[in-house]
């Protein structure tokens, strides 16, 4: 019932062009939609998003017109879904490898295979779908193929609904797909399909920030309340000097989110083609969500017990944003995306110090001077993955302070600018110190009978 009602005030219009009835995709009021649908429910943001980002918004750039206005005007008039299909039980992150495959059957396509951890599963009017071409001798091609699917067709069965843990809202399960495409619903991409997802998929990533700002405000607004109001040892939470820090840090992450969504609205219209636009969209999307997931673990510790109830804002955003890290690719690839690629473009150009791509580079030139002693050091070209993990998560947030620093600019809350550029560089200068204490340690194979630690009492 309470989907019913928040479908019939046709949200998803907010995606939608004019023309199609919509209020014309204007990424920013995207953002805002999502910021109010997750400051209420995070899984509400979390649907949304995946109707919009992952699928109005590449059928709106790339099907055919006569496709897209038939699919659109239902969205924007008879309150239709749509989801996204990638992922598949033996490939994950290596998407690239998937092997549902496609093969020229009548006036279409035959498409088979099989799906995972598609949210809408068994609620979507429409999906679309990726697979391989199969070709004469059997094997799968390189690139990949995007085809809208009508579940009002008949193929695709659901073998199973997952337990999710958390996002109850949203369905999730193995799909089993053996179906027949019309060549029109075939998406012709503008060069390669691989193109294509980077350009969806760092579309999606650069709009985390709309899913991850309501849910930081409430958890800002709802965590200040209860240490301003909570009395312990005769005076509230908020005198306590351990408090007054994890509210700063939650605060900090609102405000970065912010800037974020700013830069969004900004630098990704639909219109742009954002395939080569990897370091801003991984660094905004790994980072915001590790943020969440931060600000939501220190209102459950400031809410004591209470917080721990299924039922409370701290627990529930606790479970509910730890997924946030994880899909759309797992931030500890996507850090570690982030350094190959500055490694790379450093390479290339022949700076000499990190320092001096920070400051040469827009992303981080202003964040660059609060930055100068900590990064003026030579590269390691050769660093291994854990540091390139660690040190893709310092550059993502060098770019995000260089986000807050042009929110501050443009007149946001001065003393919320003050307090971010604060933490934001002293969490910076423990990631570079961990960079360097770092060491090649490495896992025992196996815990036997001589690593029982009674056996030595």
């Amino acid at each position: 019932m309470l989907m019913r009602d928040v479908m019939q005030c046709r949200p998803l219009r907010v995606f939608i062009s004019e023309k199609h009835g919509g209020f014309g995709g204007h990424v920013s009021q995207c953002l805002s939609m999502l910021e109010a649908s997750s400051y209420e429910s995070l899984p509400l943001s979390l649907m949304m998003g995946i109707n919009g980002a992952l699928f109005i918004q590449p059928v709106t750039k790339y099907a055919s017109d006569e496709v897209a206005s038939d699919i659109l005007v239902r969205f924007a008039n008879e309150q239709a879904m749509g989801g996204l299909m990638i992922t598949e039980p033996g490939f994950g992150s290596d998407a690239l490898h998937m092997q549902t495959n496609c093969r020229n059957e009548g006036n279409g396509y035959r498409i088979e295979g099989t799906k995972h951890w598609a949210g809408l599963t068994g609620w979507a009017d429409y999906w679309l779908l990726t697979a391989r071409k199969k070709k004469n001798d059997g094997t799968l091609a390189r690139d990949i193929e995007f085809f809208i699917h009508d579940s009002r067709n008949s193929g695709l069965v659901v073998e199973e609904y997952f337990e999710n843990l958390g996002l109850y809202m949203l369905p999730y399960g193995r799909n089993r797909i053996n179906i027949h495409v019309p060549e029109s619903h075939r998406i012709e991409p503008p060069s390669t399909g691989i193109k294509l997802m980077l350009d969806m998929l760092h579309r999606s990533r650069l709009q985390f920030p709309g899913m991850a700002m309501g849910f930081l405000r409430r958890i800002a607004d709802d965590a200040l309340e209860h240490v301003t109001t909570r009395n312990v040892g005769g005076k509230s939470l908020f005198q306590y000097d351990q408090v007054k820090d994890r509210i700063v840090r939650i605060q900090s992450w609102f405000t970065s989110c912010a800037a974020m969504c700013r830069f969004t609205s900004e630098h990704a219209p639909v219109s742009r083609d954002l395939s080569t636009v990897d370091i801003p969209a991984n660094a905004i999307k790994s980072v915001v969500t590790d943020m969440m997931q931060d600000a939501a673990q220190s209102f459950l510790q400031l809410a004591g017990a209470n917080g721990y109830r299924l039922d409370h804002m701290a627990g529930r955003g606790t479970i509910d944003s730890r997924p946030f890290q994880i899909f759309e690719g797992s931030n500890d690839i996507l850090y570690q995306q982030i350094t190959e690629s500055v490694i790379k473009k450093m390479r290339k150009s022949g700076l000499p110090s990190l320092y001096s791509y920070l400051k040469s580079n827009e992303l981080t030139s202003k964040a660059s001077e609060y930055l100068q002693k900590v990064t003026d050091f030579s590269m390691d070209q050769t660093l291994s993955q854990r540091k390139q993990v660690i040190l893709g998560k310092m550059l993502g947030y060098a770019i995000t302070m260089n986000m807050v620093i042009e929110l501050g600019e443009r007149g946001f809350q001065s003393q919320l600018i003050h307090n971010t550029l604060e933490v934001l560089s002293a969490d910076i200068k423990t990631m570079l110190s961990a960079l360097d204490a770092s060491t090649a340690t490495n896992p025992v194979e196996a815990i036997g009978k001589e690593d029982d630690w009674f056996a030595f009492v």
